[in-house]
């Protein structure tokens, strides 16, 4: 993960677009590729939504969507100092207090 970040941050170093990547920003761009992976969705039923992997032009879609909302969600926890997997580890285990499994 911390790779990724760097290599991310490397990316935005070498075209000067750091002055871009404030938290505002990112969240914005965050948001917006989210919005781009849901519309490959929009229309489809949930039979055909399961199987968008099988069709090798919308599973290109889909994976290049994750790497777009994967990759502005690392940059976002960059420039914060969020560690993104103690974050979601912590997350978590708020979650399992919040909704004990035992009754379900």
């Amino acid at each position: 993960m911390a790779a990724l970040q760097q290599r991310l941050a490397a990316f935005a170093a070498a075209r000067n677009w750091e002055q871009y990547h404030t938290p505002k920003n990112l969240a914005a761009a965050l948001s917006v590729e989210a919005s781009e992976l849901v519309e490959i969705f929009q229309w489809l039923t949930p039979e055909q939504s399961a199987r968008v992997m099988e069709e090798p032009d919308s599973a290109h879609r889909v994976a290049d969507e994750v790497a777009d909302v994967l990759a502005y969600l690392l940059q976002f926890c960059e420039v914060l100092g969020i560690d993104p997997l103690a974050a979601l580890s912590a997350k978590i285990e708020r979650n399992e207090r919040r909704f004990p499994a035992e009754g379900v």
